[in-house]
């Protein structure tokens, strides 16, 4: 039996989608007050959700009963830095515990969702791959570390005798994706907006990170990770693409990190004396002009996978925000 955490979100329900092509019942986990995607609701007489909260290892203990394949995509994302403890106990507190169940119900293979975030830096003019790790966490912000510490604690599951496969996807854009997350940049420049960044980074189709992940699970790959990453962006290109697909001016001034850092300074006033969270950070600010791109050559490789052109993608995307 097949268990899935996180099934409520954008990947995760994705991914139960996929699964169900194949699979006659599955077992979901979500949260007591989570609702059901509209995606997976013609699913439910395949599907067994197990009410329990990632951080309760004797909910969760229940739930594993039975299960030989663990997909892991439980995960808290936000660049808020006063949700730090909240991350950390999501992330890593989390996963640690789905690993320590896999261990103790001798779980064939996990498959986890890590992020591009637990990548560390390559050397000017190189791509990010695999084999580049961590030097420290100075530099790094609190969601980064999050997802970090998780993917730690699936290694350490490994060297207990885990089998297991650790997925970094890029950041993953489709059409369920809402207003939250990568549907934040598609909603910005549906408002209306003049300026880019010079940033760059890796985008990815929600529907290839879950074909990648089943592929995965069904292999005899082991103790591997793998960058899920369909193409490299600059931000100055996307929002070009999603403005002429929306048929609307194009942004044409570069937003300047100097000007990013007043922005992100005033806000930050603001929701102190308001209250309110929120606008742009310091570290979306940073991330929004740093250029990181990324190596897929392992991926492709090992599963001969191609993936859908980010440019298909951004006009499936901007035709359904025409439609809702």
């Amino acid at each position: 039996m097949i268990l899935v955490t996180g099934a409520t979100g954008f990947l995760g329900a994705e991914l139960v989608v996929q699964l169900l092509q194949k699979e006659t019942q599955i077992k979901c986990i979500k949260r007591a007050n989570s609702a059901i995607p509209q995606k997976l609701i013609p699913f439910n007489d395949k599907i067994e959700w197990l009410i329990a909260d990632i951080l309760d290892y004797s909910d969760l203990d229940d739930a594993f009963e039975g299960i030989s394949k663990v997909y892991h995509c439980a995960a808290l994302v936000s660049f808020d830095p006063s949700l730090k403890q909240k991350m950390l106990a999501i992330n890593a507190e989390g996963t640690a515990n789905i690993v320590n169940l896999c261990l103790s119900h001798s779980v064939k293979k996990l498959v986890h969702v890590s992020s591009i975030a637990a990548l560390g830096e390559a050397k000017e003019g190189e791509l990010i791959d695999e084999k580049i790790f961590w030097e420290g966490f100075e530099s790094h912000d609190a969601y980064s570390v999050s997802k970090y510490r998780a993917e730690m604690e699936v290694w350490r599951g490994i060297n207990e005798g885990l089998n297991a496969v650790i997925v970094n996807p890029s950041i993953i854009i489709g059409e369920d994706a809402g207003t939250a997350g990568s549907g934040a940049l598609f909603e910005t420049v549906k408002s209306g907006i003049k300026y880019y960044t010079r940033g760059a980074g890796g985008f990815v189709d929600v529907k290839d990170v879950a074909k990648a992940m089943i592929l995965l699970m069904e292999s005899e790959v082991s103790n591997e990770r793998f960058i899920i990453n369909a193409e490299n962006y600059s931000y100055k290109n996307l929002f070009t693409e999603i403005a002429q697909a929306f048929h609307l001016p194009v942004p044409t001034k570069e937003a300047k990190p100097w000007m990013l850092a007043l922005v992100w300074r005033a806000n930050a006033i603001k929701n102190a004396i308001t209250n309110a969270k929120g606008g742009l950070t310091k570290s979306t600010s940073k991330s929004a002009s740093t250029i990181r791109e990324f190596n897929n050559a392992k991926i492709k490789k090992q599963l001969n996978l191609e993936f859908i052109p980010i440019s298909q993608s951004i006009t499936k995307i901007v035709n359904s925000l025409k439609i809702s």
